[in-house]
């Protein structure tokens, strides 16, 4: 169950990483996004194991 919303928020995190880029924020935003994506995929593998 955990790892199905871990999933979810690493792709709410994406499409929050893209729209910053396309508005052509401060690079550190959309990175930052993307670094929090992977955490919340990382996690839900963990979860899985």
């Amino acid at each position: 169950m955990w790892s199905l919303l871990l999933m979810g928020l690493a792709g709410l995190l994406i499409g929050g990483a893209y729209t910053f880029y396309q508005q052509k924020t401060a690079r550190w935003i959309p990175v930052s996004f993307l670094f929090l994506a992977a955490m919340s995929l990382v996690a839900a593998f963990l979860f899985t194991q």
